[in-house]
């Protein structure tokens, strides 16, 4: 009987299995699994560094994570607002984008 592969292996652990291994071992293992912060916490500074970064291509991933992990979407919009005036207003635009994308979809 085969294991199931994780996320990271199905998303790039054909190219990078590298990658993946320590995306299962390190990140979500060790980080995400740390129980110092919560995993709602963990999501939504995980979702504000993103706005900061401008990492758009990750905000379908985490946004609907956050909601799992008890985020509500007016704490993600107010995150994106807020964030807006410490990271710059582009990101926050392209944010709430994302958000209003992956909210249109929960539906």
């Amino acid at each position: 009987m085969s294991k199931e592969l994780s996320g990271a292996q199905k998303l790039y652990g054909d190219i990078a299995p590298r990658l993946a291994e320590f995306s299962d071992e390190v990140l979500y293992a060790k980080v995400w699994g740390n129980e110092t912060l919560s995993q709602r916490d963990r999501s939504l500074i995980t979702c504000s560094a993103l706005v900061a970064t401008g990492k758009v291509e990750q905000m379908p991933v985490h946004f609907p994570k956050a909601l799992e992990n008890g985020v509500t979407a007016d704490e993600l919009v107010e995150m994106i607002v807020h964030m807006a005036f410490y990271t710059g207003w582009p990101s926050s635009v392209s944010a709430i984008a994302r958000l209003k994308e992956v909210l249109a979809q929960a539906k």
